[in-house]
């Protein structure tokens, strides 16, 4: 009971019955997913539900718009050959803040982000040159968000291009096309950005960072990783050359 105390505590009250039970594996605790899931009933310990779902994209410009090149293709062999990109806000005692992200599809680690208070191109283009500085793309790198204004602008396609990527982008309306970052979003809401009051933009831009580079990438385990964190996938899957290079 303890331990599961204690790594529901760590998860911040995020964690249900199966990323506990790895957890506890992984210390050697001898236990089964359904021992765990009986104690946490038991004692009342749940993880945080999940929020509906809200559409933000405003899709109406005349912009030129790519098409859907990555197709729901969600797995892939390879880390910087298809990344995945979106937006969204939180509020501040400030105002609204602006978060930006590129997710590796491999790994499903943050590459980059981008956090301002305007929602302008500014602040998806600052997200996409933070991941092209953490790492080394590929030639032919398939790069996917939706298709809202800042991501059909000029000078957002124009360092696609420079970097050699190829744009992909969401149909219309259709938050499953870009699934794996919608989830990270949804993760964030339901452990941070919902549970928490910030009283500057500048108290949300730490603890953001933190959850993001500190949390998420390093420690938070992934169902679809097998458990591990995207930190954690990469150091197991790997050459130890390329982990060090995309650290």
């Amino acid at each position: 009971m303890d331990r599961i105390r204690a790594a529901h505590h760590e998860s911040k009250g995020t964690y249900g019955s199966p990323r506990i039970t790895q957890e506890l594996r992984d210390s050697e605790v001898d236990c089964s997913r359904n021992r765990v899931a009986r104690i946490m009933r038991k004692y009342g310990i749940t993880a945080r539900p999940l929020r509906r779902f809200v559409v933000t994209t405003d899709s109406k410009h005349r912009l030129p718009v790519a098409p859907n090149r990555l197709d729901q293709k969600f797995t892939v062999e390879m880390p910087n050959t298809h990344w995945s990109a979106d937006i969204t806000y939180l509020w501040t005692g400030e105002g609204w803040l602006y978060l930006a992200v590129v997710l590796d599809l491999y790994s499903r680690r943050v590459v980059g982000w981008s956090l301002q208070d305007s929602l302008d191109r500014s602040v998806v283009i600052t997200a996409l040159e933070s991941a092209l500085m953490q790492r080394t793309p590929r030639v032919g790198l398939i790069c996917h968000s939706d298709r809202g204004s800042q991501y059909a602008s000029d000078d957002y396609q124009a360092l696609l291009s420079k970097a050699g990527a190829i744009c992909s982008m969401s149909r219309k309306g259709n938050c499953y096309d870009n699934a794996p970052t919608e989830s990270f979003f949804a993760s964030l809401k339901r452990e941070l950005i919902h549970r928490y009051t910030f009283a500057t933009r500048e108290e949300a831009r730490i603890t953001v960072f933190e959850w993001i580079a500190v949390w998420y990438n390093r420690k938070r385990r992934h169902s679809t990783l097998g458990y591990l964190s995207p930190e954690q996938f990469e150091q197991q899957h790997l050459p130890l050359e390329t982990t060090q290079r995309a650290a």
